[in-house]
């Protein structure tokens, strides 16, 4: 036998196949959020300078979202298009704007069911894009957009988990068979 292989114990051959799968904590892990990940969790890792910098982005966006708007609307005036289709353009953003606005908003206190129509309202909300910047920025003033239903839904996760790992009695392998009658 060489030193090498004297030198080795029971222990150290042992070890887990994937360091990963020894890492990796149990129970539910909690589901990231666009542009905070898991910080929302503890409040951690940078997560109020996120909310912050999230915030002043998406309000630096839509007021110059508002302006590119603008300048399309006076193109409209210089090519004297008539009042018509002037009043009709502004009337249908303002429209686009609060539906996106209010289905954004909605978003982050609940997920949309399967069947609904958030696939048919896509073209229309991307019109009204200036109304999801504002609902982003309203909700990253209180929270983590999201962040009320993410945890919400991660605490429930870990309640069922925590009952579920407490109604067990040991090893199940262990038990003995039941008896026939």
């Amino acid at each position: 036998m060489s030193d090498d292989q004297r030198d080795q114990t029971p222990a150290e051959a042992a070890e887990p196949e994937s360091p990963a799968a020894a890492a990796e904590p149990a129970g539910p892990q909690p589901e990231p959020i666009k542009f905070f990940g898991t910080t929302w969790v503890n409040h951690d890792g940078g997560y109020l300078l996120r909310r912050i910098g999230m915030a002043v982005g998406s309000i630096v966006t839509a007021v110059a979202a508002a302006y590119l708007l603008r300048f399309a609307y006076e193109g409209l005036e210089i090519g004297n298009v008539g009042s018509f289709l002037s009043i009709s353009v502004v009337v249908l953003f303002a429209i686009c704007s609060s539906i996106a606005f209010a289905k954004t908003w909605e978003s982050f206190s609940r997920r949309p069911a399967p069947s609904s129509d958030e696939a048919s309202l896509k073209g229309l909300k991307a019109i009204g894009f200036i109304g999801s910047l504002i609902a982003y920025f309203l909700r990253c003033l209180a929270e983590a957009p999201g962040e009320k239903l993410h945890r919400a839904e991660y605490e429930k996760a870990l309640a069922e988990y925590a009952r579920r790992r407490s109604t067990r009695s040991g090893n199940p392998a262990a038990r003995r068979p039941k008896r026939k009658k």
